[in-house]
């Protein structure tokens, strides 16, 4: 009996886990209440391929790209169809650099974006920092 009450705890909790993953993505949520749904980039690949080729984002969404360490960070636009806001957040989690309006580049040259020392990357759609209240000094937190 208490191996199958074992077995179907395990059963409904992987359940569980694949229908919150399904239904909602990670949750990065500043201090003053501004919350998105993100894609995470940890792999190299995921950070080259980033939000290329897309053309839209939704209003409340967002990617994260998640770095080893904190150093100054390089972004370029190139097959970015839609204009960003980055968001730049140290080891600490506060934000340490907001850059806003940056625009989508499918020719090239496209301009390369140099930052302050930063663990995270937050790219949202143009005008959400501003729009959210996010600025230099707000925290942020990551939840599953």
């Amino acid at each position: 009996m208490e191996e199958q009450y074992g077995f179907e705890k395990v059963i409904s909790f992987i359940l569980v886990i694949v229908l919150v993953s399904c239904a909602h993505g990670p949750k990065v949520v500043f201090d003053n209440g501004a919350s998105f749904t993100v894609e995470l980039a940890r792999s190299e690949q995921e950070k080259e391929q980033g939000l290329m080729f897309r053309s839209s984002l939704p209003a409340s969404a967002g990617m994260l790209f998640v770095f080893d360490g904190e150093r100054p960070r390089s972004f370029w636009m190139k097959n970015t169809k839609i204009s960003l806001d980055m968001i730049y957040v140290a080891k600490n989690l506060s934000v340490v650099e907001v850059k806003e309006n940056v625009p989508s580049c499918v020719k090239d040259p496209c301009q390369v974006y140099e930052s302050v020392p930063a663990m995270f990357v937050l790219e949202v759609n143009a005008g959400e920092a501003k729009k959210s209240g996010i600025d230099v000094g707000s925290k942020m937190s990551l939840r599953e």
